[in-house]
């Protein structure tokens, strides 16, 4: 399958960078990146990361320092069209990781999964190698309960290069893993991707919201009814904290212009 290369466009919201794109371009930047086994990550981004980068200014650095940032959210979706960019996807997670072993499975790339617990890497690595037979899953690891900014660990890295893996999808959860993703990306040669929850919905522990409530904008709200009191938080303060940064964003993006 040929993949398309294209210039790198990147957009503006509340003065973060976010690619712009549509799904299957997203998707082929990744599998480039990986088939070239160049050192990096990239970040699955919504408002709830949006809003940790305009709060810590070493949060705001890893995404500057990511070889993608794609737009997991309708919101985010939204600015980028209402800013001109008439091609802009939603990349959510899951779908993303689907998406790209579907494509390592034809490309044999091998692929190793971090995060989450063993049952549930089990019941993922079952649930994938069903739908894609020739994927190369290199390796699983459900790690120990790590904190919010671990350190890297040489033997895990070593691991990691030792099993020839071309894409490393980590789901520790934000910021957890965007964290983890910075540490180990000069030692291991390989893209790693935070999907979050995605092997949590891909293993089939976790019911995603229906896709009309997706198409909406509102996957949120399912999410917030499903886990409210892990979740509400995120979701209440922070989409009011966002609404806050864009209003203060396109105020002084208006005094700029005049």
């Amino acid at each position: 399958m040929s993949q398309r290369k294209v210039a790198r466009i990147v957009s503006n919201i509340i003065g973060v960078p976010v690619d712009v794109g549509d799904f299957a371009l997203m998707v082929d930047r990744i599998i480039e990146l990986a088939s070239t086994r160049t050192r990096g990550y990239v970040c699955v981004t919504n408002v709830h990361m949006l809003v940790l980068a305009r709060k810590s200014g070493e949060f705001r650095q890893i995404l500057d320092r990511a070889l993608t940032v794609v737009a997991d959210g309708m919101p985010l979706v939204w600015i980028q069209r209402l800013n001109k960019f008439a091609n802009a996807q939603r990349v959510n997670g899951p779908d993303l990781m689907y998406q790209l072993c579907e494509r390592a499975a034809e490309m044999k790339l091998p692929v190793y999964f971090y995060g989450g617990e063993a049952d549930t890497l089990g019941a993922l690595t079952a649930s994938l190698r069903s739908a894609f037979p020739n994927l190369i899953v290199a390796g699983a690891e459900a790690p120990p309960l790590l904190p919010e900014r671990p350190l890297s660990d040489k033997s895990v890295a070593r691991r990691i290069n030792l099993s020839g893996a071309n894409l490393i999808f980590v789901g520790l959860g934000c910021p957890k893993q965007e964290y983890w993703a910075a540490a180990y990306a000069p030692q291991v040669s390989a893209v790693i991707i935070g999907v979050g929850a995605a092997f949590d919905f891909l293993a089939g522990r976790k019911r995603r919201a229906p896709k009309w409530l997706q198409r909406c904008g509102l996957e949120w709200l399912h999410r917030l009814a499903t886990e409210p009191r892990r979740l509400w938080r995120r979701y209440l303060i922070g989409n009011s904290a966002f609404a806050w940064y864009l209003l203060v964003h396109f105020l002084d993006q208006l005094k700029r212009k005049y």
